[in-house]
């Protein structure tokens, strides 16, 4: 039952990509910002860099995605002091937040339980595969 629950939240997560990517037809930035570190500063900054984006380019002129891995991954976390900025970003502005399963599972192990993530993160296989792929999709990298 677990691992037909884990199938079925991993197609959910390909799927919701999918269709957010489809949601900005007319964008014509594609961004992918890296959060690697733990520091709540650059935290804080990668998110003001993708408000600064939105407020310059546009909500539709500009696909932005933050690709969390590592550290970074504490961005994520549910009760994160930012969670606030992250719903308005996701809710209003189409700005996705990838988590990366090899950290969520890795922080797992060394908090002894399972990491609990923001709703609006969607796991992904690796940060770091995603980024990649998303620049082989013509996004530009941006690690504030």
């Amino acid at each position: 039952m677990k691992r037909l629950m884990g199938v079925a939240l991993l197609l959910l997560a390909v799927v919701g990509q999918a269709v957010h990517a489809e949601d900005k037809p007319f964008a014509e930035k594609r961004v992918v910002l890296q959060i690697s570190d733990s520091d709540p500063f650059k935290q804080t900054l990668v998110l003001n860099v993708a408000s600064n984006l939105i407020k310059h380019y546009g909500r539709d002129k500009v696909d932005i995605e933050i690709v969390a891995f590592g550290p970074g991954l504490r961005l994520l976390f549910k009760d994160n002091a930012n969670k606030g900025r992250i719903k308005g970003l996701a809710e209003n502005s189409g700005v996705r937040f990838s988590a990366c399963k090899n950290t969520i599972r890795n922080m797992s192990k060394k908090l002894g339980e399972p990491v609990q993530l923001n709703g609006h993160a969607v796991p992904v296989s690796a940060g770091v595969v995603r980024i990649l792929d998303l620049v082989a999709e013509g996004y530009t990298l941006v690690k504030p």
